[in-house]
């Protein structure tokens, strides 16, 4: 999608549209808006089908983190696409105190579950599940979502933030706001271009740059985070590989880094066989990866379903898909909700559980990656 590019009943030269934004997506690239709805989807075939059919000419939002569950996707009034990350043109809101944040499940709990992960990956039920918990924090008045997402976004390094307003706002009934900053992107697709990004194996960042340095050494170096690394990567090759006449993935992964996490990931390039397979395609086809879920996928996510409660949005993916096809869709990690009475948030983490994963060192992994939203919420 071309810089400045409008969609809808806009002209290219026109001011933006006076509808409210429900669709941030910041990246280094670029930032994509959407404003308005024109439709609302809460089933992803039946959005994949007006698509098809010509009935809609962009999507926007979110997919849920279990593929059977309900999506929240627009037709925006307007598509808009401005250089750089975001900026809050709002302006900064008034300082908004929250409690403590109270994990759910507990720490102890926490470690509990991921024992008993290992106990069922030792009797052959699955080789990855990935394990998350909650942290539900109180605000003192009603949080802004944008406000949120600006704190998320100046304290990526790389200005990645997003936010999906998680409803069909045309009844003017306030609905819960996914915020986050993720990482990691799903897949992108511009032309017959199609790339993706797997983050897999992570480590909490060193206090001191020699500190720092030999964290990040050792997660390039560790058996067990390149084995659980390879799983979500042989997945996107086998996944992408009957879509595509050429596809590139190295051998090994590389280091990635955020404000607070080390991960390794690898680039992955290909080229398309057909351009009618668009953006929103293959976010479906390849979501959930097992990066967020688990690998083999049929047995760790009905796993998953068992012993979590209802993920919702978190772990999911949050995107855009214009008309051409072009579109980048990102895993929605790093993330928090913000109730609909803007009084309640509840951020989300988790982590791959693999034969040697350590009870510990996975709820520490959690509370490290807590921190990327718990920073933006008490600065």
């Amino acid at each position: 999608m071309a810089t400045g590019q409008v969609i809808g009943d806009v002209a290219e030269d026109s001011q933006p549209t006076s509808e409210a934004t429900g669709f941030v997506l910041s990246r280094p690239s670029g930032t994509v808006e959407g404003r308005g709805v024109r439709q609302y989807f809460d089933d992803p075939a039946a959005a994949r089908d007006a698509f098809r059919e010509g009935r809609v000419s962009a999507l926007v939002g979110a997919l849920p983190f279990d593929p059977d569950g309900p999506c929240s996707l627009v037709e925006p009034v307007e598509l808009r696409s401005t250089p750089g990350p975001w900026q809050n043109s709002g302006g900064r809101a008034a300082q908004v105190r929250v409690g403590e944040p109270r994990y759910l499940p507990a720490d102890d709990v926490h470690a509990q579950n991921v024992d008993r992960a290992l106990a069922s990956i030792r009797e052959g039920a699955f080789d990855k599940v990935v394990l998350s918990r909650r942290a539900v924090l109180a605000a003192d008045s009603e949080l802004d979502p944008a406000d949120l997402l600006a704190r998320l976004v100046a304290g990526d390094p790389a200005g990645n933030g997003y936010l999906v307003e998680l409803g069909d706002p045309r009844g003017g009934v306030a609905h819960p706001v996914l915020v986050g900053s993720s990482p990691e992107v799903l897949v992108r697709r511009r032309g017959l271009h199609v790339s993706c990004h797997p983050l897999a194996g992570s480590a909490a960042r060193g206090a001191t740059p020699d500190e720092d340095t030999a964290i990040s050494e050792g997660l390039l170096g560790s058996e067990k985070d390149s084995r659980e690394h390879a799983l979500v990567v042989d997945y996107l090759r086998r996944a992408l590989e009957p879509l595509c006449r050429a596809l590139e993935v190295p051998e090994r992964p590389a280091l990635t880094a955020t404000g607070q996490l080390w991960h390794l990931g690898t680039p992955i390039v290909g080229t398309l066989k057909s351009p009618e397979v668009t953006a929103f395609d293959l976010a479906r086809a390849i979501h959930p990866t097992p990066a967020v879920c688990g690998t083999p996928s049929e047995s760790s996510l009905a796993y998953l379903r068992q012993v979590e409660p209802e993920r919702g949005f978190y772990a999911g993916t949050v995107g855009w898909c214009d008309a051409a096809g072009d579109g980048e869709w990102m895993v929605a990690i790093r993330c928090a909700e913000v109730a609909a009475d803007r009084r309640t948030v509840t951020a989300h983490a988790g982590g791959g559980i693999v034969a040697g994963s350590d009870p510990a060192l996975e709820v520490a992994e959690t509370h490290a990656k807590f921190r990327t939203v718990l920073s933006a919420l008490r600065p």
